[in-house]
């Protein structure tokens, strides 16, 4: 689609209710024209929010207008549902949806509505309770992407496969925030025409922007003074803003320059980018039929801690110990940065999420009775990642299921029961290793390497992987840290060409290492008599070696 440049709009001044009326007529001939203009399907992004919700209508409105036989392109309505948006708003939105798709078919408009939702490996406790992410941060902002940004893509993707180019279009405005108004006008250096843009993030696709320059009053004069097209009440998308401090919606998110909207009217419940979920609070102090929420804003109160270390592993999530400077009170420190969530804290809060996912069921409303804050499928992936990823073949997802629900755990993943290692072989090798938890990792890991090696007609790469395991887990913490301390202060001599530092640093780690490796060392002893000059001394040569030898 191809338009001639417009000039760009200057600030919007306030209008009154005679000028906006006007405005929406311009906006309504507008919209028909873009829409009749080529073949291009249109994607809207609708929340549910005030926004999203003025935007929708706009477009329903102007296209029903049109004769049957011009509504001959589709427009499909795009909502994500992240698997933990606030419950009230997302069970608000499935409903609108489902009466978005009976208003269409009697109206005989191209709107057809979809629901989508990340991928189960992408979800918020897949990762954080399956894999030990820690709770979101501005750092580590690691859910956008995830959770908002790939299943919205996905679809734009397959709407361009398809039809070669698409048109987005969204409900964001100037008035949002001042962030949004600085990110809107860095935009406009890609503009074509009033109110669209070029997509930079997506090729053959353009962003119409409908309500841009519109005033938040300007939106609920919108929605309270026309009905909406769907049948579904903005009067009570009104009560539900009322009950809530915060006065914004949670956008569509196509990017990572959107902002979060943890404390905005239709945040993620478990967001812990800012600092309180003060939407979720107002909703719980203002209406006491809403205080069956109290256990999710409990839990994400919980998991909203800043210096979580002690609930984290002090190795990064391959195993390796990485060290950063850390600047405390004005003392300069040289620290390992930690890592995912400890065995113990993944267990914790999965206890912690079916804890409050039974309480809720019980004190909940009966549309809300059913409430579901962790998925069957979601359980099942955390159990897989558990035990083949992290080898903790205790299996303990299915008891805590048990001892919490007072259900038994019906995994929905083939093969999923069936292991040669269980709660039986872990207790014995707690046993053991006593008080020894690197010890135990360590023992852990090799057992359950050479259980998933077992069935393999050909076990290429077990040595390897083997290896590795000894290589993450046979250092004790503290020794671990000193090795890293060891590495970088090597790396750093090398880099400045410090030679005597180089050999003074390079000899203390063969006296440390053979030092903390007797067994190993005794074992490379005997390998060396039988071992070429040139073969590299790996793990798996050193024990393997000397029945090789005999054959």
């Amino acid at each position: 689609m191809t338009t001639a440049q417009q000039p760009e709009n200057k600030v919007q001044q306030a209008r009154t209710v005679a000028e906006l009326v006007d405005y929406i007529q311009a906006l309504n001939t507008e919209i028909q024209e873009l829409y009749c203009l080529d073949e291009i399907p249109w994607v809207v992004g609708y929340s549910g929010g005030k926004d999203s919700t003025a935007t929708l209508q706009l477009i329903w409105n102007a296209i029903a207008a049109l004769p049957k036989e011009k509504r001959t392109k589709t427009i499909h309505v795009i909502t994500t549902d992240t698997l933990v948006e606030n419950p009230v708003v997302s069970v608000w939105v499935r409903n609108s949806l489902e009466q978005m798709k009976v208003a269409a078919k009697e109206q005989e408009m191209p709107i057809e509505p979809h629901l989508l939702y990340p991928a189960i490996k992408d979800t918020f406790w897949v990762n954080l309770i399956g894999k030990g992410y820690p709770a979101p941060r501005n750092r580590f902002r690691w859910c956008t992407e995830r959770l908002k940004i790939q299943p919205s893509d996905s679809f734009i993707r397959a709407v361009i496969r398809s039809s070669g180019e698409v048109i987005l279009v969204l409900g964001t405005r100037k008035a949002e925030s001042s962030k949004r108004a600085a990110t809107m006008a860095k935009h406009r250096e890609w503009r074509v025409r009033d109110h669209i843009n070029t997509n930079p993030n997506r090729p053959n696709s353009l962003i119409y922007l409908p309500i841009e320059d519109w005033r938040t009053d300007e939106v609920w004069i919108y929605l309270n003074q026309w009905q909406n097209s769907w049948g579904y009440s903005n009067k009570d998308l009104f009560t539900m803003y009322r009950g809530a401090t915060a006065d914004n919606e949670c956008p569509l998110v196509v990017d990572t320059s959107t902002p979060s909207c943890g404390d905005s009217r239709f945040g993620c419940w478990v967001c812990t980018i800012v600092s309180k979920d003060k939407s979720m609070e107002a909703m719980i102090q203002n209406d006491e039929e809403k205080e069956w929420m109290q256990p999710l804003l409990n839990i994400r109160n919980e998991l909203d801690i800043k210096d979580d270390w002690d609930k984290r592993d002090f190795r990064r999530i391959w195993g390796d110990v990485q060290l950063f400077e850390r600047n405390k009170n004005g003392e300069i420190s040289v620290e390992p940065i930690p890592g995912p969530y400890t065995k113990f804290w993944r267990e914790h809060w999965l206890r912690r999420l079916l804890e409050a996912q039974t309480k809720t069921r019980r004190t909940a409303p009966e549309n809300m009775s059913d409430i579901t804050l962790i998925t069957l499928e979601e359980m099942s992936e955390i159990r897989r990642i558990w035990l083949e990823d992290k080898h903790e073949f205790d299996d303990s997802l299915p008891r805590i299921y048990q001892e919490v629900t007072g259900e038994e755990f019906q995994d929905p993943r083939p093969g999923a029961d069936l292991s040669l290692l269980g709660s039986d072989e872990w207790a014995v090798l707690e046993e053991i290793c006593a008080d020894d938890a690197m010890h135990l990792e360590l023992m852990a890991k090799l057992l359950d390497t050479e259980r998933q090696f077992r069935k393999m007609s050909r076990r290429v790469g077990i040595y390897d992987t083997l290896e590795k395991c000894f290589i993450t887990s046979s250092r004790s913490k503290d020794e671990a840290v000193k090795n890293a301390h060891l590495k970088r202060d090597l790396k750093t001599a090398v880099e400045q060409g410090d030679i005597e530092k180089v050999k003074q640093l390079t000899l203390a780690d063969f006296v440390v290492t053979n030092a903390q490796a007797d067994v190993t060392t005794q074992q490379a002893d005997v390998t060396n008599a039988t071992q070429s000059p040139d073969e590299t001394k790996t793990w798996a040569n050193i024990k393997f070696k000397n029945r090789e030898t005999k054959l």
